[in-house]
């Protein structure tokens, strides 16, 4: 004779997914060292029609863990803050934070700084000013 548990094994999986979902640590964002006195104000990418660009790019990104964007080529990874930029390191923040930036269309860039899963958005960058490199394809 079996004996019957009353749990159906495709609940079991599902509950096992839904577990595992919780415990996958995919990015947020964090504003609290949003820099307002470098790069550019909300106001500025909301008159440039940028804004919601970003918004929606925000959402997507919060399906992923820090590894999978930067993979996907949407975080890039710096590690120090670079020295061939257009921007100052804020005085408020210690040294030795993990610099990155996210891509949001064409050349506009958010860059900030990764703690664990947490994204701190610290510059606004339209330009893509905050790391400049030389052209390629050109």
């Amino acid at each position: 004779m079996v004996k019957r548990t009353g749990k159906h094994p495709a609940r079991r999986r599902k509950v096992f997914e839904e577990r595992t979902e919780i415990h996958r640590k995919v990015i947020v964002f964090s504003l609290k060292d949003f820099d307002i006195n470098q790069g550019q104000s909300f106001e500025d990418w909301e008159k440039s029609r940028i804004l919601a660009k970003l918004m929606v790019r925000l959402r997507e990104i919060s399906d992923y863990t820090v590894v999978e964007a930067i993979s996907k080529g949407i975080l890039k990874d710096y590690g120090e803050f670079p020295e061939n930029t257009e921007f100052r390191f804020p005085v408020y923040l210690f040294k030795g934070v993990k610099w990155a930036s996210l891509r949001i269309a064409g050349k506009e860039r958010v860059a900030g700084y990764i703690e664990d899963n947490v994204f701190f958005i610290v510059f606004l960058d339209k330009d893509h000013k905050f790391w400049i490199s030389e052209k390629k394809h050109t």
